[in-house]
């Protein structure tokens, strides 16, 4: 009886230690806390892991754009060795050494949002960037087909992922016959109340422009000065002189779109890409192969269907 009792804990604690072995920690890295684009790839984290059962998901960034914090950051969780990270990349250079570090540790390392395609990642998941550009411009030039003068906007300098919308977006308005007027683009550095400031500064310098088409959503995460930019410019919307194409879907901005502020929401899938993220790296994690770039699709929001998102964003 003695033995087949030690047996039993024996086999008791074996299923225990297989559990945990087959438990993970994932990181998801931000490129600032600050910025409630990110809230929805934490919440598409969260509810795949919850989906997953073995996997925790760990939502940490820098507070507010920030390159060298976000390596710091990733430095640490790779002291603490979790098994595995995902990272949107605020600066494509800085993050090669620690990527590195991390994958010495044979920590798997993808990136989401935005890339690091010279970095050891091992996949990507994310957005057509050049795409998503390209389309806001062709949203653009639909609802302005006479070319004019126009002003563009980005969050930081050295992010490859809004490089690329830049390129996409110049790729069309300039082959239109667009021209881009002095101080652009301008960069915001993620910070809404700048974001808003700077619009507002295009137009006082540029009386006449045809359009100013951030690359990101930044200046509508500041509702009350964003609509303040709008009203401010409102005649000339209302006769068709400037058009208020905008990127991403938040609920805020669907709910701007409504009420007249915006014409065309061109979006992301933030919610799919922090659920990929976890799919990706649990999949590294046992050794399987996984596709290198892991596209996620575009929405193309207007007045006609902005209901929809409506209701599938509460």
């Amino acid at each position: 009886m003695r033995t087949m009792l030690l047996a039993a804990v024996a086999v008791t604690a074996m299923m225990a230690t297989a559990h945990a072995a087959d438990a993970y920690k994932f990181a998801l890295i931000p490129k600032g806390m600050d910025n409630p684009y990110f809230d929805l790839s934490r919440n598409g984290c969260m509810a795949e892991s919850t989906k997953l059962g073995n996997v925790t998901c760990i939502y940490k960034g820098p507070a507010t754009h920030e390159p060298a914090t976000e390596v710091q950051i990733m430095q640490d969780f790779v002291t603490q060795g979790v098994d595995g990270i995902a990272v949107s990349v605020a600066d494509a250079d800085s993050v090669i050494r620690v990527i590195k570090q991390a994958r010495d540790a044979n920590i798997p390392v993808i990136t989401f949002d935005a890339d690091a395609v010279k970095s050891e990642r091992q996949a990507y998941v994310g957005t057509d960037n050049k795409e998503m550009g390209r389309e806001l411009g062709r949203q653009l030039i639909k609802l302005h087909p006479q070319p004019s003068s126009f002003a563009t906007q980005s969050g930081g300098p050295a992010a490859a992922n809004l490089n690329d919308r830049l390129a996409g977006l110049y790729e069309v308005l300039k082959g239109a016959g667009w021209k881009e007027v002095k101080g652009s683009p301008s960069f915001c550095n993620d910070d809404a109340a700048l974001a808003d400031q700077q619009l507002s500064d295009f137009a006082t310098a540029n009386p006449d422009i045809g359009a100013i088409i951030p690359v990101g959503g930044w200046a509508l995460f500041a509702p009350k000065a964003y609509k303040a930019f709008v009203d401010a410019n409102m005649d000339r919307v209302k006769a068709g002189k400037f058009p208020l194409v905008m990127a991403d879907t938040l609920p805020v901005e669907l709910q701007l779109l409504k009420d007249g502020y915006v014409q065309t929401l061109v979006g992301q899938r933030p919610f799919e890409m922090g659920q990929k993220a976890m799919e990706i790296l649990l999949a590294l994690k046992k050794g399987e192969k996984v596709a290198t770039v892991n596209m996620v699709g575009l929405d193309v929001v207007t007045k006609g269907n902005v209901d929809k998102f409506l209701s599938a964003s509460r």
